[in-house]
């Protein structure tokens, strides 16, 4: 099994910045995917940003529109993460508004193992809140 740990949620003021970081507790034979989503009460979970790898050593990526210009998502390449023991994908947040305010979750995609399936781990998640 695997756990994803997100940190550095927290309270910060309009226009103020935040960077999330989350850490897989093991090794991945190879990564596919790497994102951040985000969740406010009552509404449905939203993508936030998306790193797609492309091939062995490239990725591409993607963000909400809501969020393009001021966050940015980084993290490994497929073969990087192979040869990482703690995974890990960041997200920066610059200019911070209320609406911004959310629980944002990591999630990993790809594979364990040459030989096993492709597999989804999701973190339990971290608040980030945005008010003056």
């Amino acid at each position: 099994q695997v756990q994803l740990v997100e940190s550095g949620g927290g309270l910060v003021e309009p226009g103020g910045s935040l960077t999330l970081s989350c850490v897989a507790s093991r090794k991945f034979f190879s990564i596919a995917t790497m994102a951040w989503y985000r969740q406010v009460p009552g509404k449905q979970r939203e993508l936030v940003a998306l790193l797609d790898t492309v091939g062995a050593t490239n990725y591409e990526v993607s963000y909400a529109d809501s969020v393009k210009g001021r966050f940015t998502i980084s993290g490994d390449s497929a073969i990087s993460a192979a040869s990482r023991s703690d995974p890990t994908v960041n997200l920066q947040m610059s200019n911070l508004q209320p609406e911004d305010t959310a629980v944002y979750f990591c999630t990993i995609d790809g594979w364990l193992e040459e030989w096993t399936g492709r597999v989804n781990y999701w973190g339990k998640g971290t608040l980030a809140a945005v008010s003056s």
